[in-house]
């Protein structure tokens, strides 16, 4: 079909740079599991460090040419990539369901909506790209008009994109649209769990028709090519989703651009006069349900939930009704709850879930556990000394505090290292407001669960949650610079009189 310039006789998948598919010079491949299964399921390339350099020389002189292509052709190759990423879904979500374990109506949806991505990206580019500043320098004190400055944004050049594995063609296409029409080439270094279906995504662009060299996907291991990437000195600005190594990137990637979201600890807050049953509802779909969050493996998931004494009670038990009614299984069988991405993984939720036990919190649900299948699990009356508190499970589980004030809740939040986002569920509007300016996070939800999107809407996080924000408008203002031109006049000019 249309991806069999993509695969090797032997399976494994090639590589993308200089407008071709490729075989690693290394003749190494890295082997991805199946999450659910625990056996192998694909093969990636494990590139060298030569052929990212040379990805990264293709990709600097395919820029010079793309900046110089008219914006209203940038946006048409982009909105054919989009047509080609929705025609050919069906391929693509097979491996999101087989690399990263998610149900085979969310792989649909996550495709589709990656689709309408890149087409509202071309066009919001034509929008905030096509106008510039007109300023005079007789506005400031002391100056006369005989200066006038044309302001444009002009592209950065190289754009190293690093998508995270839960969402790994949403939040690749996040950034590469952004990148494509303001001028920029992109370097894509996919997760190793969702690189396939990463590599997919990319071959719709490269059946799009976009320059030779433009786009290119370095797969193999973050040990052998991360920090080589990230410290490239072709590489001009970074755009990385994901979580503690953003932390690392930062430090080494030098003066350039960053663009980076690394998770977050998103507090649920629910008052006394709050409809506990919406809440209810929100916290399972934002905590639990695959539609709304990877198995609780995403950012943006209800990570604890802080709820007044007075009406924990009856919120525990809707919740718990509710988790009863979610089906644990395998993603091809449309699962709400199916296998965490990893061993690791599991093992790390399961640490988490056990420390909360030994210091003495209550489980609404027996912990269950299969291979890397972590059934539901609500956890009641955890308290600040557990590492369920404040540390990210990224898995189903969902601790519950049980607080006294408001003062008690905002304090908690704003104690964490992380800030992305949070939610406040309650019926007094000015009480919501005057919470959500006392929240330290980069967002915060009024009566629904935590969200990114609408893809446009801004999205950044505070402190160890990232730098810089994010939503189609912002990433295309990240991934540009302002460039000025100042005509000095003889004289003072001045119209009108």
């Amino acid at each position: 079909g249309p991806f069999q310039d993509i695969v090797e006789e032997d399976g494994s998948f090639k590589y993308y740079a200089d407008g071709e598919w490729q075989t690693s010079s290394s003749r190494r491949s890295v082997t991805i599991s199946n999450p659910a299964t625990r056996e192998a399921q694909y093969k990636v390339q494990a590139c060298t460090q030569e052929e990212v350099n040379r990805a990264i020389d293709s990709a600097k002189a395919a820029q010079r040419v793309w900046a110089k292509t008219p914006l209203w052709k940038r946006a048409e190759k982009l909105h054919k990539a989009a047509s080609l990423l929705k025609e050919l879904k069906n391929p693509i979500a097979e491996c999101l369901i087989k690399e990263i374990a998610k149900p085979a109506k969310d792989a649909m949806s996550e495709v589709v909506r990656s689709g309408d991505l890149i087409s509202y990206t071309a066009e919001e580019g034509i929008r905030v790209l096509a106008e510039g500043k007109f300023l005079v320098s007789d506005s400031f004190t002391g100056n006369d008009r005989n200066k006038l400055c044309l302001a444009s944004k002009i592209p950065l050049g190289v754009i190293l994109a690093i998508p995270p594995f839960n969402y790994p063609v949403n939040l690749a296409v996040s950034k590469i649209a952004p990148a494509l029409i303001a001028g920029n080439a992109v370097v894509v270094k996919p997760p190793t769990q969702g690189a396939v279906a990463g590599l997919h995504a990319i071959h719709c662009f490269h059946l799009a028709g976009f320059p030779k060299g433009l786009i290119s996907c370095i797969t193999g291991k973050g040990s052998e090519i991360g920090d080589f990437l990230t410290m490239h000195s072709g590489v001009n600005c970074i755009s990385f989703t994901g979580g503690d190594t953003g932390i690392a990137i930062s430090k080494k990637a030098g003066m350039i651009p960053l663009q980076m979201e690394l998770g977050g600890k998103d507090a649920c807050i629910v008052l006394e006069d709050a409809d506990i049953d919406l809440a209810a509802t929100n916290i399972v779909k934002g905590g639990f349900s695959y539609r709304q969050v990877l198995d609780g493996q995403r950012c943006t998931a209800v990570k604890l939930v802080l709820v007044m004494d007075s009406v924990a009670d009856e919120l525990v038990a809707k919740v718990n009704a509710r988790i009863s009614k979610l089906t644990v299984g395998s993603p091809e069988d449309n699962s709400d709850i199916t296998a965490v991405v990893s061993e690791a993984s599991a093992n790390f939720i399961e640490d988490l879930v056990e420390d909360a036990r030994e210091k003495g919190a209550s489980f609404c649900q027996d912990y269950k556990r299969k291979g890397n299948l972590i059934w539901p699990l609500l956890v009641d009356r955890v308290t600040p000394d557990m590492r369920l508190a404040w540390e990210e499970p990224f898995g189903p589980v969902i601790p519950v505090i049980r607080i006294k004030s408001v003062e008690e809740a905002i304090h908690h939040c704003n104690s964490s290292n992380l800030g992305l986002q949070g939610c406040v569920f309650t019926r007094d509007i000015n009480k919501a407001m005057i919470m959500s300016d006392a929240m330290e996070t980069g967002t915060v939800q009024i009566n629904s669960a935590p969200a990114r999107g609408p893809d446009h809407f801004p999205f950044q996080g505070l402190r160890d949650s990232g730098i810089g924000s994010q939503g189609v408008t912002n990433t295309i203002n990240m991934m540009t610079k302002t460039k000025t031109t100042v005509i000095n006049l003889p004289g003072p000019s001045y119209s009108m009189g």
